[in-house]
């Protein structure tokens, strides 16, 4: 078993300043060492236009660009890097596994990818100039993977392909401009169906109401669908779905059937971060390993959070933390079966 952790990051105020802290945080860190050495490795399959992306960030995410340049000034790199390794506009995308599970007013998320791209961020922004703020763990810094935002809106994604892209925002980047700037599952829906998608993928979202929808989205087109279950596939675009989706199937069955049950919360969350229950995963190697349980209750305004399997959630008071009461800690720690390195804490992660 290998030991791992996330640091806890909390910051109020503008954008810029919370890129420019970032990048002050980063600057000598086994993050950014460990992403120059995997450049030298390999060569991008995508090209970096940036002034297309600037034009899209301006219509759907300016504060989100303002953040981007305080990360470039202080990591006193060109735009061109900034973009490739944090911006998730047109870059190349990754396949995972993952699983949700939208309750009575809880919502539980599997995430499961490879070690070595995981950021070891968990994160709490509240704006002080533009957008929500947002608790939930970071993916390639300014992107987030799942989360909570101050209205109570909840977000995660699952992968399902990366054939035939697009020249659009990855899923890690749209996670993050739907947290920032909906407050509804229905503003959810008409974002996601007006931005560009890179690739696609399925973004499942519920807000304070108790309204829970999957949209499938792809660069192609996007449907909507009422359901509370997701995993790696498509269920109303079949035709986009990849060969292979056993794994994917035999997941969404098991938790199709155990949400018959009506569990609670916590027995739900017990349910996906169990090593034993079927639904986290070991195969850390084929990027579907599970490295984190993210576990959100919109209407207590709360936030759980466990690295690893069997672990007990880290509880989080989001709205206590809004009104001023910073969280204490500054690491969360957990375990995972793999002796893969992790980019945050490993160097020579490849």
């Amino acid at each position: 078993m290998k030991q791992i952790y996330s640091d806890i990051i909390q910051f109020r105020g503008n954008h810029y300043d919370f890129g420019y802290e970032q990048g002050l945080r980063l600057k000598d860190s086994l993050t950014i060492e460990n992403r120059n050495k995997q450049w030298k490795w390999k060569r991008p399959r995508f090209e970096i236009d940036v002034k297309e992306a600037k034009v899209q960030f301006k219509k759907y995410a300016p504060s989100i660009w303002e953040e981007l340049n305080g990360l470039m000034d202080a990591l006193k790199q060109p735009m061109e890097t900034i973009l490739r390794d944090y911006g998730g506009y047109r870059v190349e995308p990754v396949k995972s596994g993952c699983s949700i599970f939208a309750g009575e007013g809880y919502f539980i998320r599997n995430y499961d990818f490879h070690p070595k791209t995981y950021d070891g961020r968990y994160t709490f922004f509240q704006p002080k100039d533009k957008g929500y703020a947002i608790i939930g763990p970071s993916s390639r810094i300014v992107g987030r993977m799942d989360g909570m935002n101050e209205k109570g809106l909840v977000m995660g994604y699952n992968f399902v392909h990366r054939k035939n892209l697009g020249d659009g925002f990855v899923c890690h980047m749209i996670g993050r401009i739907i947290l920032e700037t909906c407050a509804t599952v229905d503003e959810a829906v008409h974002l996601l169906q007006e931005i560009p998608h890179r690739q696609a993928f399925s973004y499942i979202v519920m807000d304070i109401s108790g309204k829970t929808c999957v949209i499938e989205a792809s660069p192609r087109d996007v449907t909507v669908r009422k359901a509370a279950v997701c995993t790696n596939h498509f269920e109303i675009m079949t035709h986009e779905n990849r060969h292979y989706l056993q794994d994917s199937m035999e997941r969404f069955t098991a938790i199709q059937q155990y949400s018959g049950s009506k569990p609670d919360a916590l027995e739900a969350f017990r349910f996906f971060n169990d090593t034993d229950k079927g639904i986290f995963a070991k195969q850390y190697k084929s990027w579907a390993g599970t490295i984190h349980t993210s576990g959100y209750l919109p209407k207590e305004g709360k936030a759980w959070f466990a690295l690893g399997g069997d672990q007990e959630p880290y509880e989080f008071h989001f709205r206590r933390w809004l009104r001023g009461e910073d969280i204490t800690q500054e690491k969360l720690y957990g375990e995972v079966d793999t002796n893969l390195g992790f980019a945050h804490m490993d160097k020579n992660t490849r």
